[in-house]
């Protein structure tokens, strides 16, 4: 379909490719579901007839990133391994991933990687400690940046720049005094150094989250969410001291994969 020019006095871009945004529309839509969604849905959900959609499910659904169960359509990981493929995240995870693995077992406690992706944070790397109880957090899970501790420490270790873009793409937009209470969490957790702080989806877990540092700025956040069982390996204290140094040294990794290239 050939790109036609933008006439809309409101969009500022100078060309519209139609096809191309109708995939973009479905893909958004599926990333955001949790359940699968059938043809009708996906046309209601987007305001477009059947037509207009069929022959891009199709070619997405040929390409492999969506996929067509008995209840619907779903997004695979297609998109999500092609995002991994991009060398600065592809290098964190090289440096990152052996390092994780040490930490699980040294502590006895599973860790996970996030990275910031638009205004949330995404899980791209976990590693499980080899102990008969445990919690990990699934590859992919996204959660708003204010909501986690992973979230909130990436933002704080960030330019003033950065943070007012990553505010004006939360949805809902924060009230005045949420992105108050943001900031002041932020300012401490950048003096600290490290987020320590009771689940709130768990009773029994502590999050202590740590930033991965890049050229001044969190690139990623590593985090343990550490379960306070009777017979762990390490208590919480030695646990983030020992989440902190592997932190530390992802970080210097990073550096001098950096100055490397």
């Amino acid at each position: 379909m050939p790109i036609e020019l933008a006439s809309g006095v409101d969009d500022k871009r100078l060309y519209r490719a139609p096809a191309l945004e109708k995939g973009l529309d479905i893909l958004e839509l599926l990333a955001g579901e949790e359940h699968p969604l059938t043809m009708s849905a996906i046309v209601v959900r987007l305001g477009r007839s059947t037509g207009e959609l069929f022959r891009m499910i199709q070619v997405l659904e040929h390409r492999g990133y969506v996929a067509q169960g008995a209840d619907g359509y779903v997004m695979t990981p297609r998109l999500f391994h092609l995002g991994l493929k991009r060398p600065p995240v592809r290098s964190l995870m090289e440096q990152a991933l052996p390092e994780m693995r040490r930490l699980a077992d040294d502590i006895g406690q599973s860790c996970y990687l996030a990275v910031p992706s638009g205004a949330d944070s995404s899980v791209i790397a976990r590693m499980e400690a080899d102990t008969s109880v445990g919690f990990s957090v699934r590859v992919g899970y996204r959660r708003s940046l204010h909501e986690t501790p992973s979230g909130r420490t990436l933002y704080a270790f960030q330019s003033e720049a950065t943070r007012r873009e990553w505010e004006s793409l939360f949805d809902p937009p924060l009230s005045d005094e949420a992105r108050q209470a943001l900031r002041q969490d932020a300012e401490a957790l950048s003096t600290q150094g490290f987020a320590r702080s009771d689940s709130a989806e768990l009773l029994g877990m502590v999050e202590l989250a740590c930033p991965i540092m890049r050229q001044a700025r969190a690139c990623a956040v590593l985090t343990v969410p550490f379960i306070r069982i009777t017979d762990a390996p390490v208590g919480e204290d030695e646990a983030l001291a020992r989440l902190r140094d592997t932190a530390r040294l992802i970080s210097d990794h990073l550096i001098g994969n950096d100055a490397r290239i």
